[in-house]
């Protein structure tokens, strides 16, 4: 035994086998914050100047090629150390010396190589991350021959069992993660409702169309380009809004949009400068601006960019037959992302949503399903009806008369008023 204690080869080995688990625990930490760490955040970093951010980025493009090399280096340095130590123990301890190898270094690898560095690494990912970044590099290219083969043999394999590895086919789209990340801190309480919806509001202008948020044509206000000027200029200082659509003969045949400025404008400068014109010598459509016709089907966030370039607010919603189905303003887009915007000139009327004592709702039957969950948290399909009224109607597969009531998607409906064929108030419970 004390000759054991001066043998030089046998302290070798131990230091041997010390400085292959600290080899492990680097190549368990690195993995662990190149994959945790977030490339946004390194962007950021690196924007500042950080090279092992820069770095970090660099590396972790091609996701396959750095799991690759860094499990081909912590495999090896494993398999390594094991065989050292059970020579170690063997030379030690005779045959037991086997059992006691692997019992001594399954405790070493799992807490100092595996549970101590991955720990650290997933408590500082990005930190970490830049760190790593130089020598794991190194390591990439040095092991790129035989990743590649590695690679090679193992898509080879899959694909006699008929499977295709893209390392790219179920990587989540930027809006996606973006999204992903806004629901998982509101649910951990570190983002605010307002906050969530706003944002994600703005994520989810690219998958709504314009037919989804538009005013119905059954609820423009409209101008009659024949009627008496008088009348015109009456109606638009009695309207809450600014822009109205001009038709001549038939609703459907819409000529221009009225101004309320260009109309008051109009009306100063023929009979405010005393030069004995008079009203009824307005001609409206010389004051009309060009109607702006838009698909129902065109998504949200190029409407709005179609606004912002044409400095316009306002735009005419049609069919692809041409047919005039509502309209739509900047505002209404803007209020996905924000939420209601009201000024002095709305009115009370145009409350969609109320909450009673007793638990309910009560509902526009109008209020788009989306408006709805968001303003109480719920989760009311929109795939097959943009409205409250619509969801009833394709679910009841008929138009209820008032009083009749529904359950359906954990909630109950009861129909309080109904106008001709539209469902115009509901009261909503959850069940």
């Amino acid at each position: 035994m004390e000759t054991l204690i001066y043998d030089k080869a046998l302290w070798f080995t131990a230091v041997g086998i010390l400085l292959l688990i600290g080899i492990s625990a680097f190549f368990s930490g690195s993995e662990t914050a190149l994959t945790a760490a977030s490339r946004g955040k390194l962007r950021a970093q690196a924007d500042k100047g950080s090279t092992g951010a820069a770095t970090a980025l660099r590396v972790t493009e091609d996701s396959e090629r750095l799991i690759g090399a860094v499990l081909l280096g912590n495999n090896a340095v494993n398999i390594l150390a094991a065989s050292l130590a059970t020579s170690l123990a063997t030379r030690l301890f005779g045959d037991n010396g086997v059992a006691l190898a692997t019992l001594v270094m399954t405790f070493l690898v799992l807490i100092f190589a595996e549970v101590l560095p991955k720990t650290y690494a997933i408590t500082n990912p990005e930190t970490a991350a830049a760190r790593v970044a130089a020598p794991i590099r190194l390591v990439i290219v040095i092991f790129s021959p035989v990743v590649g083969a590695v690679r090679a043999l193992v898509r080879l394999i899959l694909r006699g069992f008929g499977v295709r590895a893209d390392p790219d086919s179920h990587i989540l789209s930027l809006r996606e993660e973006l999204a992903g990340a806004i629901a998982l801190g509101h649910s951990k309480g570190s983002v605010q409702k307002d906050d969530r919806d706003r944002l994600l509001g703005a994520l989810d202008l690219s998958d709504r169309a314009v037919e989804e948020i538009m005013r119905h044509r059954s609820h423009i206000e409209m101008i009659d380009a024949d009627a008496p000027p008088a009348d015109i200029l009456t109606q638009c200082l009695n309207s809450p809004h600014t822009r109205l659509p001009l038709y001549q003969n038939d609703p459907e045949n819409i000529v221009g949009v009225i101004h309320a400025k260009d109309l008051l404008r109009a009306v100063n400068a023929l009979i405010g400068q005393g030069t004995g014109g008079k009203l009824a010598d307005l001609r409206v459509l010389d004051v009309a601006r060009a109607p702006y016709f838009v698909p129902e089907t065109t998504p949200l966030d190029e409407q709005m960019r179609q606004f912002l370039r044409r400095r316009t607010h306002f735009a005419l919603v049609v069919d692809e037959y041409g047919s005039l189905r509502g309209l739509i303003t900047l505002e209404d887009i803007l209020e996905e992302i924000v939420g209601e915007i009201t000024d002095e000139f709305d009115p009370d009327a145009d409350q969609t949503l109320k909450a009673t004592d007793t638990g309910d709702y009560i509902v526009e039957g109008a209020m788009t399903i989306r408006d709805l969950n968001r303003a109480t948290d719920w989760s009311l399909p929109d795939d097959e009806a943009n409205t409250v009224a619509g969801l009833v109607i394709h679910e009841a597969q008929m138009i209820p008369n008032e009083g009749q009531v529904f359950s359906f998607h954990g909630f109950r409906f009861e129909v309080l008023t109904r106008k001709d064929n539209r469902i115009t108030r509901l009261k909503i419970r959850p069940l």
